[in-house]
């Protein structure tokens, strides 16, 4: 697999795939206006990935999770907090949204929540559980909250 090109047959089958973290050591939670990039892996550990958590610095309802494979491809983006996204057809999908890969395109498309997956957006710390588990991720990295977690 190219590291600047999936095709959607490939996307498809890294976002389905289980994936568990790369390591048992605590990783702590971003502080406001921190950022942390957790390593996983497949559970046959052929493929990896990073599990992206961005926090909002200013307005701190804002932040992205977000997973990665092949160190730089954007297979699923959860942004919430934020401005509205406009779409390659030039339709606006509001905040929150999620990114999901396209061929061609890549993480350009946003599309709005699915219904039942995200419980609470406005809560950071469910919305990456939940966001996790949209991903697959059946073995969480280990987590260290901090007081504004």
């Amino acid at each position: 697999m190219s590291d600047a090109f999936l095709s959607q047959i490939q996307a498809d089958a890294l976002i389905a795939m289980d994936k568990r973290c790369a390591h048992a050591q605590p990783i702590d939670y971003p502080e406001f206006g921190g950022h942390v990039a957790a390593p996983l892996l497949s559970n046959d550990g052929r493929e990896t990935f990073l599990l992206d958590v961005h926090r909002g610095r200013i307005d701190l309802r804002k932040g992205t999770n977000q997973l990665r494979a092949h160190q730089a491809i954007v297979l699923v983006r959860l942004d919430f907090g934020g401005r509205p996204h406009r779409n390659p057809d030039d339709q606006e999908i509001s905040s929150p949204h999620i990114h999901i890969y396209r061929e061609g395109f890549g993480d350009k498309w946003a599309f709005p929540l699915p219904d039942g997956i995200f419980r609470n957006i406005e809560d950071h710390w469910k919305s990456l559980e939940d966001f996790m588990a949209y991903c697959r991720v059946i073995e969480p990295p280990n987590f260290r909250r901090g007081l504004f977690a």
